[in-house]
């Protein structure tokens, strides 16, 4: 594996555990306003997020590379209201993006196909996050201050199962 491919998905690995550090630091905010649906969908996103440092992981280990693992940051504690906070999710799944469409250009750049081809699978599952994200957002700027819709979205998102994405 190219040396440059290589750290660059080291650095992705990084990227994706602190994304899982952040949903869980949004599920204990969430828990802390009783607001358990929300916090369940973070949870989820969080463990998805794991999911997606392994896929990393075990890529650079079919290819002969070596995983390095780095310190992963301190998330926020406080991500304000519900809408704030997903709009903090979104704009966090926007970052995501980038690294992944960064990793991607070296990739290119590298003529390493097969890593190409596997972040294939990562750009058009970030499209998904944005939409899911988003898709929060929107629902939450039509509830407005209505705690009846509030309770109603949260209930929903409590839904949210391993399944779904």
């Amino acid at each position: 594996m190219n040396e440059r491919v290589e750290k660059a998905f080291n650095d992705q690995i990084n990227e994706e555990l602190f994304s899982s550090y952040v949903y869980l630091a949004m599920a204990a905010h969430f828990e802390a306003m009783n607001l358990e649906g929300f916090a369940n969908w973070m949870r989820h996103q969080a463990q998805e997020e794991v999911e997606h440092a392994m896929r990393l992981f075990t890529y650079i280990n079919r290819r002969g590379g070596r995983v390095v693992l780095k310190a992963i940051g301190e998330p926020p504690v406080d991500f304000g209201s519900p809408l704030e906070a997903f709009q903090k999710a979104l704009a966090h799944e926007q970052h995501i993006t980038g690294t992944i469409n960064a990793l991607y250009e070296i990739a290119l750049e590298e003529k390493d196909y097969p890593a190409q081809m596997e972040l294939q699978w990562f750009i058009e599952e970030q499209v998904e996050e944005e939409e899911n994200a988003g898709g929060v957002v929107e629902l939450l700027k039509m509830a407005g201050d209505n705690k009846g819709a509030l309770l109603i979205l949260d209930r929903e998102l409590g839904e949210r199962s391993g399944e779904d994405h």
